[in-house]
């Protein structure tokens, strides 16, 4: 597709004086471009496809980077960084030396805070609108900055969303939410009505009438100022019904269509220029994944893809026949709880990711997927082992350490027997630093109680499953990587046998070691075992003898 308007933006103040039309079109061709460079460089597509019309919509009525605008984990910012200057290294994203996949500081100054993990958007936003109110009004900080942040609705089954929207609520913060509600409605959609009365509710007169109304009733009697209250609640009531959000001190608006501009432009204006005395959240309803080019539907919505043909939408698939560590862990998962009913999984959010939906296809009733909510996980498994059962957390390394206070406290101190399947231990690729799983071994083993295990090979990693199922008396954690295994030969699942805790093995033996004089050996742990026995060959034919 041709992207004559795209072409000549290189921020987005090239686009501000743009003609509703124009923005509309230019949206079209920041669809096709997002995916173009999706299909070269793999990543997280349909988030960004979602959010192309409330990406325009942001930055052509707000003033940023002056404006601060922070995306919830980034998935959805490929389309704002094209339109930030970066479209020219877009084809490099989530590849070595390239863009980042996430938002980053040190990438661009449109880039006001980095975001890998989920639900951090509130609270650093909230800590901007602090700062820039703190600020004197004499120095060389402007006070007209507006803060935004965006969060999707699955963002916001984490705890740490609603604490931040709790202290921004009770501090009056100037500040808007966009609530980017692409899966299930948290108020009820009704269409153009909806959409009309969140443009009455946010333009200039009703905030105006709405604040001479507050003040004159602080001067009548304290009986009448009561009496105003409770009207100015039930018109609110009547207008936008009673949300979770006015409960916590923010001004609600919504839901309304994220793919209107027409309905997007004006509402945004108003809340930019209102004089609003709280926090606001708008609302917005998208379709991730909207404009996919594949003809088909995805259940996910082309969450994260691989590269793909642009034109008939066929992935780039592995030649790889190895099974991977997440297949190889759900089958031996599954393999126990058949001879257990005491075993339960749980997962913050990645059923697909971590295995446990074939899991979740055989034992319904047993599998819980507790949201992005790995504090709660933890300690959810926590209250599971207390009462007997035999729970299994299975949780990215990188997203355990969101919850860690909770292994500390609540798993380790208490000495319970809470399995935690570490799935994507150790480098993966692509999503970068905020994603590596490299620290899980270190605190894990620091932790009083813990018993830490980290698989060489697929094989071993069925006997740890097996292991951890068979620890009643202690926390247990087992760690393993994203891909495929190494290609050894497994077991049944039914004569996979639990290992001698704190028993290593010997791989290989040097010729002298019979005679007390071998000269090297490696110590291996995890799935660093395949580069040491490698090691070893090279040593020995240099004539250094090694065990292993």
């Amino acid at each position: 597709m041709q992207t004559p308007l795209l072409d000549t933006i290189k921020t987005p103040a090239d686009m501000r004086d743009f003609s509703r039309h124009k923005v509309k079109q230019l949206a079209k061709e920041l669809r096709a471009e997002t995916i173009s460079a999706v299909s070269r460089t793999g990543g997280h597509l349909g988030a960004g496809l979602g959010v192309v019309e409330l990406t325009i919509a942001l930055h052509y009525v707000f003033n940023t980077p002056h404006d601060r605008l922070i995306w919830d984990v980034g998935h959805q910012a490929y389309p704002h960084k094209i339109l930030t200057g970066r479209r020219d290294g877009i084809r490099s994203l989530r590849q070595a030396g390239g863009l980042s996949g996430f938002t980053k500081r040190s990438e661009s100054e449109y880039d006001p805070f980095g975001a890998g993990h989920s639900s951090t958007s509130l609270s650093a936003a909230l800590g901007m609108a602090v700062a820039r109110d703190l600020t004197d009004s004499d120095s060389d900080r402007p006070q007209n900055r507006n803060v935004i942040a965006v969060i999707g609705d699955g963002a916001m089954s984490a705890g740490m969303a609603y604490e931040a929207m709790n202290n921004a609520g009770s501090l009056g913060a100037r500040l808007l939410v966009v609530l980017n509600d692409n899966d299930m409605s948290i108020a009820p959609a009704v269409g153009a009505m909806s959409s009309y009365l969140s443009q009455l509710i946010s333009s200039r007169p009703f905030l105006t009438i709405r604040q001479l109304a507050k003040h004159l009733a602080q001067r009548f009697p304290t009986h009448a100022q009561r009496t105003a209250q409770r009207a100015h609640a039930m018109a609110r009531e009547l207008t936008v019904g009673s949300t979770i959000f006015s409960q916590l001190g923010f001004f609600y608006l919504g839901p309304v269509d994220g793919h209107d501009l027409d309905v997007l432009l004006p509402i945004l204006t108003n809340i930019r220029d209102g004089k609003n005395d709280c926090p606001v959240l708008l609302h917005v309803r998208t379709e991730k994944g909207r404009g996919h080019p594949f003809g088909r539907e995805s259940g996910e919505k082309y969450h994260a893809v691989p590269s793909f043909d642009v034109i008939t939408g066929d992935t780039k698939k592995s030649a790889s026949k190895t099974p991977t560590y997440t297949e190889v862990f759900a089958r031996q998962l599954i393999a126990e709880a058949d001879r257990d009913p005491a075993i339960v999984a749980i997962t913050a959010a990645m059923p697909s990711g971590t295995g446990l939906n074939r899991f979740a296809e055989k034992f319904p009733r047993r599998c819980f997927d507790v949201g992005i909510a790995e504090q709660h996980a933890v300690t959810f498994a926590a209250g599971l082992a207390s009462e007997g059962m035999k729970p299994f957390a299975t949780i990215y390394s990188t997203f355990l350490q969101r919850g860690f206070d909770q292994v500390v406290h609540d798993v380790s101190l208490q000495n319970l027997p809470v399995r935690f399947a570490i799935d994507r231990a150790g480098l993966v690729g692509a999503d970068g630093a905020t994603h590596v799983g490299a620290y899980d071994m270190a605190y894990l083993a620091a932790l009083p109680n813990m018993v830490v295990m980290a698989a060489a090979d697929e094989a071993e990693l069925m006997a740890m499953v097996a292991t951890a199922a068979s620890i009643d008396d202690a926390p247990s954690a087992f760690r393993y990587p994203r891909g495929a295994g190494t290609g050894v030969a497994l077991p049944q699942p039914d004569e996979v046998k639990p290992l001698a805790i704190g028993k290593g093995r010997m791989l290989r033996h040097s010729k002298n070691a019979s005679k007390g004089n071998a000269s090297v050996a490696l110590l291996s742990v995890g799935v660093r075992l395949g580069g040491g026995l490698e090691a070893a060959e090279v040593l020995s034919r240099g004539g250094v003898e090694v065990s292993v």
